[in-house]
C-alpha cells in the first residue's frame, strides 16, 4: 500500500481565524507550509494577517465567513475549493463565551452561543463533508473546551454549548468512513478576547481572574498542528491542553 507523507502541504480552513486560537493556528500552519484560508467576519483583520503572514512560508488566503449563516459558511468552502483546488482540513474554531448566572437570564447571549458555538459547527461540517467525500480524504478539527467536561459557575450554557460541540464531532468520528480523520482540541484556560464578550460586570471580573493564568493560544496551535501532521493511518481523536495550574 502506497502510503502519502503527512507531512505534504495541506489546504486549512480556519474559522474564528481574526484574534486568538485561530489566529495563533493560521500563522502555525503557514509557517509548516501549508494553504491556509482565514475565515472570520471581521475582514480587516483578516486582511492585516494576510499581509503579515505572506512570504512566512505556504500561501495565506482569507475570506468573510460568518458561522452562524449556513449560506456564508458554504460559500467560505466554495471559495477555498474554487482558489485552491480542495480542502484537506476544516477547523471548527469560531467560538464566543458571554458567561453569566442563568438568574440573570440572558437569552439573547444564550442564543447567541447556541448559533456560534453549536450551530457553526454544524455548518462547518455541512459545508466540508460534501467536498472531502468526492476527494475520499479530509480532517474535520472542531474547538472545544474543558468545559465540555466539567460546569463551573456562570458557565452552564457556554458549557453546555461545548459539550455540544465535543459530542457532535465525537458523532462525525463514530459515523465517518476511515478516509475522515476528526479531532477534538480542548483547550483549558487560553489566551483570548472570549472574556471581554462577558456583559455581566461580576462575572466579567471573575472570569478576569480564573483566566490570569492562562496560557498562550501557540499552545493550541501546537496541538492542531500534532493533530494534522500525524500519519495519515493515525486519528488523532482528542487532545486537552491546559495550563499546570489549572484545577480543574
Amino acid at each position: 500500500m502506497i502510503r502519502h507523507s503527512a507531512h505534504l502541504p495541506k489546504t486549512v480552513l480556519v474559522t474564528g481565524a481574526s484574534s486568538g486560537i485561530g489566529a495563533a493556528t493560521a500563522a502555525r500552519l503557514v509557517r509548516e507550509g501549508h494553504t491556509v484560508v482565514l475565515g472570520a467576519r471581521r475582514v480587516d483583520r483578516l486582511a492585516e494577517s494576510v499581509t503579515r503572514l505572506s512570504g512566512t512560508g505556504g500561501a495565506v488566503d482569507s475570506v468573510h465567513l460568518d458561522v452562524t449563516d449556513a449560506d456564508s459558511v458554504r460559500r467560505a468552502v466554495d471559495h477555498v475549493r474554487e482558489e485552491h483546488g480542495r480542502l484537506d482540513v476544516l477547523i471548527n474554531n469560531a467560538g464566543v463565551m458571554p458567561v453569566s448566572a442563568l438568574a440573570e437570564n440572558k437569552v439573547e447571549e444564550w442564543n447567541r452561543m447556541i448559533d456560534v458555538n453549536i450551530r457553526g459547527v454544524l455548518h462547518g461540517i455541512s459545508a466540508a463533508l460534501p467536498v472531502m467525500r468526492a476527494q475520499r480524504s479530509g480532517h474535520v478539527i472542531t474547538v472545544a473546551s474543558t468545559g465540555a467536561h466539567e460546569v463551573v459557575p456562570t458557565a452552564a450554557v457556554y458549557c453546555a454549548t461545548k459539550y455540544a460541540a465535543w459530542a457532535i464531532s465525537e458523532g462525525l468520528r463514530i459515523e465517518s468512513e476511515p478516509w475522515l480523520r476528526v479531532t477534538t482540541i480542548t483547550p483549558g484556560v487560553t489566551e483570548s478576547e472570549l472574556a471581554e464578550t462577558i456583559s455581566d460586570p461580576d462575572a466579567r471580573a471573575a472570569m478576569r481572574e480564573y483566566r490570569s493564568g492562562a496560557i498562550p493560544a501557540t499552545a493550541i496551535a501546537d496541538a492542531m498542528s500534532y493533530a494534522i501532521n500525524a500519519d495519515p493511518a493515525v486519528d488523532v481523536n482528542e487532545i486537552i491542553v491546559r495550563p499546570v495550574r489549572q484545577r480543574p
